[in-house]
């Protein structure tokens, strides 16, 4: 599937009382949620002595996909032009791949 074609489809499930604003809104609160609970389960995994639980992660991973898709609709952005442009960047700070070097010395406006 392709990325845009998963922001349209998944957007066919948004709360439609929603206006832009709280759309915006409750994906970027979707996003810590989520992601808070992939952090969890790797929490579990390093730190408690739980088996890293691949099919929770995996399951939480697509609600964060969800989440992000909604936030890139409330921004009127395509998920694709979003992951092409962080290749760009990523690229453009790492042209030979990754590196500590590169990472330690980036310059201050490389967000």
């Amino acid at each position: 599937m392709q990325a845009n074609d998963y922001q349209k489809e998944a957007m066919k499930l948004l709360n439609p009382e929603l206006d832009n604003k709280d759309v915006l809104i409750n994906g970027v609160m979707g996003l810590c949620g989520e992601s808070g609970e992939v952090i969890d389960i790797v929490k579990k995994w390093l730190a408690q002595g739980h088996q890293l639980d691949k099919e929770r992660m995996k399951s939480e991973l697509g609600d964060v996909a969800w989440y992000l898709a909604e936030t890139a609709t409330a921004l009127d952005v395509p998920l694709e032009q979003i992951f092409q442009a962080n290749l760009d960047k990523l690229h453009k700070r790492y042209p030979q791949g990754f590196s500590t070097e590169d990472s330690v010395n980036r310059a201050g406006d490389d967000l």
